[in-house]
């Protein structure tokens, strides 16, 4: 019988975060957080920032209880469907042919009673090597953040491998030091190295680009070699470019939640992002970049989901 090969994880960062994020992204973010967060325009990619519109969140569950969709919705968005996936990674060790990333997206963890009881179901017993989560911890744009830390540690108990993460458009920076505290390790622009019987896989993870712009694909790619195995954590598939341009080989992503709320055959009424159709939902390519855009686990604006249902993605990599 073939023993499973040990993997080992890079120790936690030392440094503070300003630090580690550069001093002028880490003012400019702390600006946005004080001045803009609660902007509806022209902060950030897109011009109109609906999340933002409390007034039309209300009146959307008011509809929703008045036609008697409401519960249905809410069961929805907790009905988790597991996504099994197999990724060819150009440059690939022998060592890591089979390591396999739990996926987990956007998971607003504040917006919905039960949430993570629901959640925690849904990733017991799944096999995997490491888990990544690609940001949205919160439901809300402004406000304590105090509730999604603790809520946040709660899911972690129930995470039995290394995590890693990057922030959302919905993040703080002050989520950062509590939950690097309590064992998930975030990727502010910058990389790591994964090591298995000799060999190396390259895990980077980009700050929000979507409202924030504080990505920084230059200095999370900065010591990869160019022709080592490396994935890329980015909350928003609105970064493709900057992806391939890199050089990474794959990309993780979140954000467009599918649409969350679509018309039959998944159909999104809303994009949430300004990148191509095709990015919006599941896998897609760019030159030699391969990249994933999860549905999401969690909901925004109103714990719903009709035509979209949740994942938890399990991504397996595999050798060219």
């Amino acid at each position: 019988m073939n023993e499973k090969p040990v993997t080992r994880f890079p120790d936690p960062p030392t440094g503070s975060i300003e630090e580690r994020m550069s001093p002028a992204h880490y003012r400019h973010r702390l600006h946005v957080q004080t001045f803009h967060s609660a902007q509806l325009f022209s902060q950030g990619t897109t011009f109109v920032h609906l999340e933002n519109l409390g007034w039309l969140m209300r009146g959307l569950k008011v509809f929703l209880q008045l036609t008697g969709l409401l519960q249905r919705g809410r069961r929805n968005a907790q009905s988790f469907e597991i996504v099994r996936r197999e990724i060819v990674l150009t440059g690939l060790p022998p060592a890591f042919d089979g390591f396999t990333f739990m996926h987990l997206s956007d998971l607003h963890v504040d917006m919905a009673e039960g949430f993570i009881d629901a959640l925690a179901d849904g990733i017991a017993g799944l096999e995997y090597d490491c888990c990544v989560i690609t940001g949205d911890f919160r439901g809300h744009i402004i406000g304590p953040y105090q509730r999604t830390v603790a809520l946040t540690k709660d899911l972690l108990a129930h995470i039995r491998t290394p995590a890693y993460a990057i922030l959302g458009n919905h993040d703080f920076i002050e989520l950062v030091e509590p939950l690097e505290a309590a064992g998930l390790r975030f990727l502010l622009n910058e990389h790591i190295t994964i090591e298995r019987n000799g060999a190396r896989l390259y895990l980077a993870g980009v700050d929000d680009a979507h409202f924030y712009q504080t990505d920084n694909f230059h200095r999370a790619a900065d010591g990869i070699p160019d022709d080592a195995a490396s994935i890329i954590l980015s909350h928003s598939p609105e970064t493709y470019l900057k992806g391939a341009a890199c050089g990474f080989g794959f990309m993780l992503c979140g954000h467009t939640h599918g649409g969350q709320i679509c018309l039959p055959g998944r159909f999104p009424i809303v994009r949430n992002g300004r990148c191509p159709y095709r990015l919006i939902s599941g896998p897609w390519r760019h030159g030699l970049l391969q990249g994933y855009t999860s549905r999401g686990a969690g909901s925004s604006g109103v714990p719903v989901r009709f035509n979209c249902p949740p994942e938890i993605t399990l991504h397996t990599l595999r050798r060219d």
